[in-house]
């Protein structure tokens, strides 16, 4: 049984702040030889390093991170269905706020909104997170917590403001 930290976990399981071994980085040889180095057996030109480290090499990584990036796209995917959801029931089953006939409009519809924006990001996410496990980089910040955070605060003191606007009428 390995312990964390010992050195025998996936690249994937260390923490950013911990170098491994595969992080130390190449050793400075000085200046690239072009002698007869950089041609094939048959003597023809072999493609320059500029070339083949243009795209960063890709393997297929533990398929528990696969799985574990699906399972958050699907999370994230639940919640944005909740969130239309949330919006459809305001807009059509909420009674009408008094003295605010457009109330369940401005609350529901930014929650509809915000649901098909959250489903593309998610996906968006999803698929950033897969190209960074393949290359063996670390993953990119998530913008979907700041986003529904923020919308979701909006949307409440929008709520409150037409609760308050409705209570006064």
């Amino acid at each position: 049984m390995t312990r964390a930290g010992d050195g025998h976990e996936s690249p994937h399981d260390r923490r950013s702040d911990d170098p491994g071994p595969a992080d130390t980085g190449p050793a400075d040889t000085g200046p690239a030889d072009t002698g007869p180095a950089d041609t094939g057996p048959l003597g023809d030109r072999r493609p320059d390093a500029s070339a083949r480290d243009a795209e960063p090499a890709e393997t297929e990584p533990d398929p528990r991170f696969t799985l574990a990036n699906e399972r958050t796209f699907l999370a994230w995917s639940r919640t944005a269905l909740a969130l239309v959801a949330a919006g459809l029931g305001i807009v059509q089953l909420l009674p009408p706020f008094p003295g605010v006939p457009a109330g369940r409009h401005v609350v529901g519809v930014p929650l509809i909104v915000l649901g098909a924006v959250m489903a593309v990001a998610a996906y968006v996410d999803m698929m950033r997170n897969q190209r960074a496990l393949r290359r063996n980089q670390p993953l990119p910040r998530s913008v979907l917590p700041r986003l529904l955070a923020a919308t979701i605060g909006g949307v409440a003191t929008v709520a409150a403001v037409v609760v308050l606007l409705s209570a006064t009428s």
